[in-house]
């Protein structure tokens, strides 16, 4: 086979290779219209700087939209502490009534209360991201099972004073965040550990907020988002 067959052929198949590739890169991501609950599948990128529950909203209903839910209002699921003249806001108040259901329909909890008891469905099987999957929890490498909530276990915002909202989700370098764990396991056999929205405060060389801090933890400053309506 001459040199110039050869380099058509290979040049056809490298062709076809980037049409496939290109073709893919063009699929739209998997949809479901009708979830109501699932855990960010990124963050924008600044630790616990989400640009305040404004800008974490924003991140869920985008998410949603390339999921096909972008019709109902999103709301993340994370508190503030009272600051500046503002009232605290609670997590559990912000998020509608329920019944919420994940990706695959699966109901993960039936109301608020239902939530923030024991008989809710969360966990690694069932708090699975806008596409679907699964966060890789404890046992994976890396871990990302830690997610940005700011709220005691009842859902309701810390007193003001210790900061455990990285100055209300604005700040990638002051305070810390209080975590939950995704995946609902830890190092230890206890309920912080268990805790989906309650578990430890964040930590790290840069203080707690940084993105560099959530990594050093099991994180990747993920949240979760709920139908509000």
């Amino acid at each position: 086979m001459s040199r110039i067959r050869c380099f058509s052929i290979a040049a056809s198949v490298a062709v076809a290779s980037l049409a496939s590739t290109s073709g893919q890169a063009q699929q739209p991501p998997p949809q479901s219209p009708n979830m109501t609950f699932f855990v960010t599948s990124t963050g924008p990128g600044k630790g616990a700087d989400l640009g305040g529950l404004a800008g974490a909203d924003r991140q869920c209903q985008t998410l949603a939209q390339g999921a096909g839910a972008g019709s109902k209002t999103w709301h993340a699921y994370l508190s503030t502490q009272a600051a500046d003249g503002a009232p605290a806001v609670n997590a559990r108040d912000r998020i509608g009534n329920g019944p919420w259901q994940n990706f695959k329909g699966e109901v993960v909890a039936q109301n608020v209360d239902d939530l923030h008891s024991d008989a809710n469905k969360l966990g690694m099987q069932a708090s699975l991201t806008e596409r679907g999957t699964m966060v890789a929890g404890v046992g994976y490498t890396p871990n990302y099972h830690d997610g940005l909530t700011g709220s005691q276990p009842d859902g309701k915002a810390f007193p003001a004073g210790e900061d455990r909202t990285c100055r209300n989700w604005t700040s990638s370098t002051q305070g810390t965040a209080m975590l939950g764990h995704i995946d609902r396991k830890g190092l230890r056999d206890d309920a912080a550990s268990k805790s989906w929205n309650s578990s430890h405060p964040s930590r790290g060389p840069d203080g707690g907020c940084s993105q560099n801090d959530l990594r050093s933890t099991g994180g990747a400053g993920l949240f979760y988002c709920f139908a509000a309506n």
